[in-house]
């Protein structure tokens, strides 16, 4: 492990502050502070910061690390694969060994015939990669007006334009002056809407509703998330994505499934839609697929979707990146999926789910202001609210999620505050292979923090 003197640590941030600009960070913070914190090892769940002090990562970072930190066997599968083939294009029909095992692998893995892929750099360019062939889809069918997308509130889909204009959270979309045209925005997870059940006040709002207004001939898809991630934890009711499916199908609409953080086990299946048995027509994959290692990102495509394309085009299919099914992101892949498999990390993520709602259901037994926890697998989180059993929620310039993930990061606990629309969600993901022992850590490190929490906001906790 490196270790770090006062000057070389001060060097660090210095340069940090003049030359790094921050995704998804605060600029003024940063200018006024540097970065909170800079990392230099990871081990396991953990994470080692440049004055030594280790933190356990209850984000597997961005949702991603799903096997851990400091997985030796992934950089020897890189390397080995750079010093083969480091570099080799897939455009003009050309191709490599690693890419095409990975396609065979996934193909094992993503339920019903999603057979086909094609490879991204990470979860904005497969999704905005979705959008672009459901629209080419269409197009070549002969119907170029069914081009909108349909997403929901609150979901998240990536930065780029395209999937910055389907994500539904304003703050993303304020970031800029204009979005992509034909994006719409559904409220989320309305099953009886979906249904048909016109009598609901919302039903204008669903999916159903906007599809029926719209005009199905002008939609082109529906974009959902198993499970919304970056949008708050929010776990869709029994049969809304059944009836999402069910939908499309009776407008001929097709469906993707944005699977950047619910895929590789996160949720204690492979795949989130695999907990309710749905077969999207496109399905996206980024994040857990080299557990972070290296960039990558995938779009699962039907074989029957595919068979279609390549019935009606005579052209080039005029899409692609310079690093799509990149040899040595491929070979990660392979391995990273092999050790999720071995260590059978979709069953363990499972069982450690009742770990983590135990842990929940203790916070909110001895503290008042913890409430609404969820978790499926190892994706998790708990609201805070002022009031609980009246329903009245911290107003926003309290902060109290941003002052909870403060003090559980002085205490070696890195965890996440969703705040969007008011919110005071606290989320958490962390690596697969996190054990029992170590989440009841991660609730006695949230319980310590919680009371000082409750402190400077003059609450009491329950045995107070």
């Amino acid at each position: 492990m490196a270790t770090y003197n006062k000057d070389q640590i001060k060097k660090l941030l210095e340069l940090d502050k003049k030359h790094y600009l921050h995704p998804t960070s605060s600029l003024r913070q940063h200018q006024e502070s540097g970065p909170k914190r800079i990392f230099t090892d990871g081990k396991g769940i953990y994470l080692t910061d440049v004055n030594g002090v280790r933190y356990i990562d209850a984000l597997a970072s961005l949702w991603n690390v799903n096997v851990g930190h400091g997985r030796k066997e992934l950089g020897e599968a890189a390397s080995e694969q750079m010093g083969k083939l480091a570099y080799s294009s897939s455009f003009n029909n050309l191709s490599h060994e690693s890419v095409i095992q990975l396609s065979e692998k996934l193909a094992s893995l993503t339920p019903g015939d999603l057979n086909v892929f094609f490879y991204t750099s990470g979860g904005s360019e497969s999704n905005d990669t979705a959008f672009k062939l459901v629209r080419h889809y269409w197009k070549l069918k002969g119907l170029p007006e069914k081009k909108k997308i349909i997403g929901l509130e609150r979901a998240y889909h990536g930065i780029t334009i395209g999937a910055t204009s389907a994500t539904g959270i304003q703050q993303f979309q304020n970031m800029t002056t204009s979005q992509a045209p034909d994006f719409l925005h559904a409220a989320a997870h309305k099953t009886n809407c979906e249904l048909g059940d016109k009598n609901d006040p919302d039903f204008t709002r669903s999916i159903r509703g906007i599809i029926e207004n719209e005009g199905p001939e002008k939609i082109a898809a529906v974009i959902v998330e198993p499970i919304q991630g970056a949008g708050g934890v929010i776990i869709p009711p029994n049969g809304y994505l059944e009836a999402v499916r069910e939908l499309c199908d009776q407008y001929g609409i097709l469906m993707i499934a944005d699977e950047v953080i619910c895929g590789f086990g996160r949720t204690g299946k492979m795949f989130g839609v695999d907990h309710w048995n749905v077969i999207p027509d496109v399905m996206c994959m980024a994040k857990g697929i080299t557990s972070g290692y290296i960039p990558l990102g995938a779009v699962a495509i039907t074989e029957r979707l595919r068979d279609s394309l390549a019935e009606v085009s005579d052209d080039v299919l005029f899409h692609g990146f310079t690093y799509s099914g990149h040899p040595a992101a491929c070979a990660v892949a392979l391995k990273n999926i092999e050790i999720i498999e071995k260590e059978n990390l979709p069953a363990h993520a499972s069982k450690m789910e009742k770990e983590l709602i135990k842990g929940f259901e203790y916070l909110t037994e001895n503290h008042t202001l913890v409430t609404k926890s969820r978790a499926k697998g190892l994706i998790g989180a708990f609201e805070l609210f002022e009031d609980r059993e009246k329903g009245i929620p911290f107003k926003p310039e309290k902060m109290a999620a941003q002052k909870l993930v403060e003090e559980c990061l002085s205490r070696g606990l890195i965890v996440r505050a969703i705040t969007f629309g008011g919110t005071n969600i606290i989320a958490l993901s962390p690596p697969l292979i996190i054990n029992k022992e170590e989440i009841e850590k991660v609730i006695s490190i949230f319980s310590d923090s919680i009371q000082v929490v409750e402190k400077s906001l003059k609450l009491q906790s329950v045995n107070s």
